[in-house]
């Protein structure tokens, strides 16, 4: 699923897709632009799809989906391949707003093509949290390595806390957790790293949580060393 410009060009429905117009060139016979295509087309086309539960009511918004074949001198040499163009058209704009392709199966639901193309926002959401609640940005170190470690052990966290918010009401009922509950040390108990962490701040809970759970791995799930040795190596 990726995000595209109104100009890109494909080939026009029911057309057999010729030779790709060269870099540049807007004027090439039998294609169109996805912008030109989608005011094209008739009302009876766009649909009302709902893709996720909001504040207050579920969000939704009037979109469309083609099978089309791109033009472009990118494609390789043959038959050009069917994509999924998804255009979305709030009500009341004066144009779309919004155009994706996508190489989903052709037999995937219209809802689950809106709905992967609106993770967008999802995904941000918990790269933010992952940066503020987690510290996936405190790594300082240069070490791909060592990045994968604590990127991996960082996930590894939010997933946990993400999987007992789901137990609170009105989420879910407590007592609830696929996952046991993680023994945490007493908050008057001294930070695990007192040179950069204060005692029961974020980075020092996320840290004790990160080191309960590890110990509950046999083996790192980056470079598949056993529990013992990653504890020796501080890793």
């Amino acid at each position: 699923m990726a995000g595209i410009q109104p100009q890109t060009l494909v080939w026009k429905p029911g057309k057999r897709p010729g030779r790709a117009p060269r870099k540049g060139r807007r004027d090439a016979p039998d294609t169109i632009s996805v912008k030109d295509l989608a005011l094209e087309l008739r009302a009876r086309a766009w649909h009302v799809i709902p893709w996720r539960e909001g504040t207050n009511e579920w969000l939704s918004s009037r979109v469309t989906r083609l099978r089309v074949q791109v033009a472009s001198g990118h494609e390789r040499p043959g038959k050009p391949t069917k994509e999924w163009l998804l255009i979305e058209w709030p009500e009341g704009e004066k144009e779309p707003a919004k155009y994706w392709l996508s190489t989903l199966p052709s037999s995937i639901a219209f809802r689950d093509l809106v709905n992967a193309a609106k993770l967008r926002w999802r995904i941000e959401r918990d790269y933010q949290e992952l940066k503020q609640e987690v510290g996936l940005g405190h790594y300082e170190r240069r070490g791909w390595r060592g990045f994968h470690h604590h990127a991996t052990m960082c996930i590894a966290a939010y997933g946990f806390l993400i999987s007992e918010r789901e137990t609170i009401p009105p989420s879910g009922p407590r007592p609830a957790g696929r996952f046991s509950q993680v023994v945490v040390p007493a908050p008057e108990a001294p930070p695990l790293r007192p040179e950069r962490h204060v005692p029961n701040s974020i980075a020092t809970v996320r840290r004790r949580i990160i080191d309960a759970l590890v110990r509950r791995m046999p083996r790192c799930p980056c470079c598949r060393a056993s529990t013992a040795h990653r504890m020796r190596m501080n890793l």
